[in-house]
């Protein structure tokens, strides 16, 4: 039998000084399952978490409606992740409440906002969820088309050459970032975008330009001043990474973003013998954590925790092994991690607020999304 490559990548090695591999033993296809024990804990943590979030329901059917339809997205994508129907009375009123944001653009958004492509990204991998009988087919293509508008390309004056060229941004910013444009690729594929889609495409572009890895593929002049195959948050309008600077101005890499740029290449059909996606998990490898979020601490920890889980997911592996050999059944370790971490009512909350995770409705939306891949 054929096995997946990406199963194999579980058990390779990549050197700090040289991209080398060995294979070892493949993992049992059981390897990573949660014991009867811990499958309980996490169905009990889930449905606690859906209680509150029923009880956190706006009559509208929003969440957190002050910060715009994102959470709410978020909230309703993690109910229809676990098993709730577009019927449901909680669901069906957070879907409502969505619609109501659709723009004549085909963006899905607030008026007046910042976070266009945020927004609307989010939207799309809602209904992309909740479209079983196709009722938001027409909804999604022009959704969609939005989005690739919005990304920067030479409409925007931004040839190839351009370090803005295939990324998505926030508005306020006037610059793409690696965070925006995985949301962008998310809802790409969502929407059945493959590798030889022209926006996926150019958004690899990007991506590779958010890596801390010298190639054809980053001319940049960040990787030379940090070359240890990381993420940081873009290239663009002279480089910026939320973990900060280096002295000699590198851009430091960090976990969420470097989980964010793995699974992007994935999604755009990066193989996982190319030097990016090795040195991507060599880092990984010297980094891998479920108490911080790697270079930033607490700070984006959920969010984190949803791309961490989105990324090993894609790289098509139970069991993760790190730079010292440990091997990680990580989605049992995460959902440990995740119901050691909930409150009483149900919810879960960062005790740093930067980013919105101060908001119990956002962050426990990250955490049920996690949780559903770790099922």
């Amino acid at each position: 039998m054929r096995r997946n490559p990406w199963v194999l990548l579980c058990s390779v090695f990549v050197s700090a000084a040289v991209l080398s591999s060995v294979v070892l033993v493949p993992a049992r296809a059981d390897e990573g399952s949660l014991s009867p024990d811990e499958a309980k804990a996490r169905d009990q943590a889930v449905n606690k978490a859906i209680g509150f979030l029923r009880a956190a329901q706006a009559a509208d059917g929003s969440y957190s409606a002050q910060a715009g339809p994102a959470v709410t997205a978020l909230v309703a994508t993690a109910l229809l992740s676990h098993g709730r129907s577009v019927n449901d009375p909680q669901v069906a009123r957070s879907l409502k409440y969505l619609e109501g944001f659709v723009q004549p653009d085909g963006g899905i958004y607030q008026p007046d906002t910042f976070y266009k492509n945020y927004e609307t990204c989010l939207a799309i991998l809602c209904f992309s969820k909740a479209n079983g009988d196709g009722r938001y087919t027409e909804l999604l293509k022009k959704a969609e088309a939005f989005v690739k508008e919005l990304q920067w390309d030479g409409t925007e004056g931004h040839d190839e050459s351009s370090y803005h060229y295939g990324g998505a941004g926030y508005g306020r910013g006037k610059r793409p970032d690696l965070s925006n444009t995985q949301f962008l690729l998310d809802a790409l594929k969502a929407t059945g975008n493959g590798p030889d889609d022209e926006a996926v495409k150019k958004a690899l572009i990007f991506v590779s330009r958010c890596q801390n890895l010298e190639s054809e593929h980053n001319t940049t002049e960040f990787p030379a001043k940090n070359p240890d195959g990381g993420f940081y948050y873009t290239p663009a309008a002279g480089g910026s990474s939320q973990a900060g600077p280096l002295p000699n101005g590198g851009l430091r890499s960090y976990g969420s973003m470097t989980y964010a740029g793995l699974k992007s290449m994935i999604f755009a059909g990066v193989g996982p013998d190319d030097p990016r996606v090795q040195a991507a998990v060599a880092w990984i490898q010297k980094h891998y954590s479920l108490s911080e979020n790697p270079g930033m601490g607490d700070a984006g920890l959920y969010y984190y925790y949803h791309t961490f889980a989105k990324a090993l997911d894609a790289l098509g592996q139970d069991v993760f092994v790190d730079a010292d050999g440990t091997q990680h059944h990580w989605r049992r370790e995460l959902a440990r991690e995740l119901v050691s971490r909930q409150r009483a009512d149900g919810a879960w909350v960062n005790d740093n607020s930067r980013w919105l995770e101060g908001d119990p409705n956002l962050v426990t939306a990250y955490a049920l999304l996690t949780l559903a891949y770790c099922k």
